[in-house]
């Protein structure tokens, strides 16, 4: 009897840990991000990741982050929703407004914390930004009136501008209040253009024909398909000496004239503290939706050089930053 005590101990000994480890593996919670473009992505991953080490998380340690890339494709942001919502995490991250609707037709109780979505009440993705019920709540980008500053400063940046364009592609982007808002044209008597771009091989030919004679303006709409052609059309703008005004800080990096818009990258670090509130037991619809509340103003000396544009002193001032 002894003897088989001892064996029993023994063996619960060596059984316990091994359980408590699995038991461990098996609570360690689950993050799924779908993340519609690969383009900015690395340093946007980064400030999540900075976020939740900062709320005591720590990707492979306590928690797992999966990433799915749908490279700027509806079709894939539809298959990847699939895979996630099957796979059951305990969070689902969602970047951009073309993610979230497939989220929301496949899950009702997995909760969904969104970033850089426009207008998310007008589209249907929460009830209100106080209160938005439901299993999905997040960080805004735009408010679709943006469009009519970004009109705004493309005359005052290029006064010669007798003609605008809206460029966005209509099947990734909702762009219907973005050319609403944008009729503040109207008042600048400056005829407003929706110019639509679906596919690579139309940039050239459709800003080739928007930019014929001078005095063209272009307003490029957010959208992950321009985002992911970017440089091919920060490019034929300043070649065929279109100004252009950017929703993101990443065109005038890449060449581009100018922008008007937030950090996104801080959108992600800030949408950490959601993505800890949830997994420690709080209801994505009890938190309110938060908006972009700082923009940034930021040129291109050398592209406005390339192009001949001399940027009036007074705009000048009010950058925030200005590449030489």
């Amino acid at each position: 009897m002894k003897r088989r005590r001892f064996v029993l101990g023994l063996s619960t000994s060596v059984i316990l840990p091994t359980l408590a480890k699995a038991q461990q593996r098996k609570r360690r919670p689950r993050l799924g991000a779908l993340i519609t473009i690969g383009s900015e992505a690395q340093d946007r991953i980064a400030a999540l990741n900075r976020g939740l080490r900062v709320r005591g998380w720590t990707d492979g340690e306590n928690l797992e982050i999966e990433y799915h890339w749908a490279d700027g494709s509806k079709q894939r942001i539809g298959e990847i929703a699939n895979v996630l919502v099957n796979s059951r995490p305990d969070l689902i991250l969602a970047h951009s407004s073309p993610s979230v609707p497939p989220l929301l037709r496949l899950t009702q109780d997995i909760p969904i914390v969104f970033v850089q979505v426009s207008d998310p009440v007008g589209q249907g993705f929460v009830k209100n930004l106080t209160r938005p019920g439901g299993n999905v709540t997040g960080f805004a980008a735009f408010e679709f009136s943006v469009a009519g500053k970004w009109v705004e400063l493309l005359k005052e940046l290029s006064p010669n501008v007798d003609r605008i364009g809206i460029l966005y592609n209509p099947t990734t982007t909702p762009y219907d209040q973005y050319v609403v808002h944008g009729k503040a044209a109207d008042a600048l008597g400056i005829p407003l253009t929706q110019v639509e771009v679906r596919d690579r091989g139309e940039i050239n030919q459709i800003l080739g024909k928007f930019g014929e004679r001078p005095g063209g303006g272009l307003v490029l709409l957010p959208d992950p398909f321009t985002s992911i052609h970017r440089e091919a059309i920060v490019d034929t703008a300043a070649r065929l000496g279109v100004s252009a005004i950017y929703p993101y800080r990443a065109y005038v990096d890449s060449g581009g004239l100018c922008s008007y818009s937030y950090d996104v990258s801080d959108l992600f670090f800030r949408s950490a503290t959601y993505v800890d509130r949830i997994l420690r037991g709080e209801k994505a619809g009890d938190l309110p939706v938060q908006l972009v509340t700082r923009y940034q103003l930021v040129f291109n000396l050398k592209t406005a050089k390339r192009m001949g544009l001399t940027l009036p002193p007074t705009l000048l001032a009010r950058a925030d930053e200005v590449i030489e």
